[in-house]
Formats: C-alpha cells, structure tokens, sequence
C-alpha cells in the first residue's frame, strides 16, 4: 500500500468571508525520491472550518487507489474529529452531535468520509505559522486562493 503524505490548511478573510484552502500531497517512491503534488481553490463565500476540511477532502479524492495516509493539519477542528472520534459518535448517532443538534457542515464531513473509504489513515496536529514546511506552503496556497475570490 502507497504510503501518502497529506498536509493541509484553511483560510477565511472574514467567517464567513472569501476563503480558501491549500493541499500539498506527497510520497517517495522505490528510488527515494520524493513526489509532490500541490492543489488549491477560492470560494466566495465560506468559513474557515470549511475550508479545513475541503483541503484535507480533496488529497484523499486525489487518491486513485487505496492508499495508507498521514494526514498533517493545523486545524484542531479536523483533528479531534478522529483522534478523539467526534466523527464516529457523529455517524453512530445519525450525525448529531453531544447537543442532539446537525452537525455543523454535515456536507463536507460526509464527502470526507466517503473519501476516505479504503484508505488507512492518520491525523496530526502541527501548529500553524510555526514554520512547518509543508503547513506553511499549504498555508500560502490557502491564502493566495482566498485572496483570489476576495
């Protein structure tokens, strides 16, 4: 199984305001060396927590065949989500949160999770503007996108 890099981030110039994300994808192959792939797209109007979740949704839909990933955010919103199985209780409970109420941008969090399907799959928190390579040029993408729609 393709060992997969996917580094990820959101932004929002106002919440909700113009926004955008970034996707960086990556993986070495038998030589070594080291491929990388880099997506991103502005929306006009959107929040910052939805463009988290569109940049971690469109690596995995990239994905062409089942794939173990290593998904690195800055987003503790995506995060949690699966390292402390929000999602799961979500799902199990007919995607309704603690509060008995719809949980917040239901569209996307079913489009990830549909994504995911057949992937083996990680989460890791990096802080943001802390100079991680990766979550910086994610960040960079993410920004000129929503400046692009702004």
């Amino acid at each position: 199984m393709q060992e997969i890099r996917l580094y990820s981030d959101g932004s929002s110039r106002g919440n909700p305001g113009p926004g955008g994300y970034g996707t960086v994808l990556q993986f070495t192959d038998s030589r070594g060396e080291v491929h990388e792939r880099e997506y991103s797209e502005g929306f006009a109007d959107t929040t910052n927590n939805r463009m988290e979740l569109m940049g971690v949704i469109r690596g995995f839909e990239e994905l062409k065949k089942p794939c173990r990933v290593r998904v690195v955010t800055d987003s503790q919103y995506v995060v949690k989500a699966f390292n402390e199985g929000w999602l799961k209780n979500w799902m199990a409970h007919g995607w309704k949160g603690s509060d008995k109420k719809p949980v917040k941008n239901i569209d996307l969090w079913q489009r990830l999770a549909d994504a995911m399907e057949g992937h083996e799959y990680s989460f890791e928190w990096v802080k943001g503007h802390a100079g991680h390579p990766e979550n910086e040029r994610c960040d960079a993408l993410a920004t000129a996108a929503a400046d692009s729609v702004g």
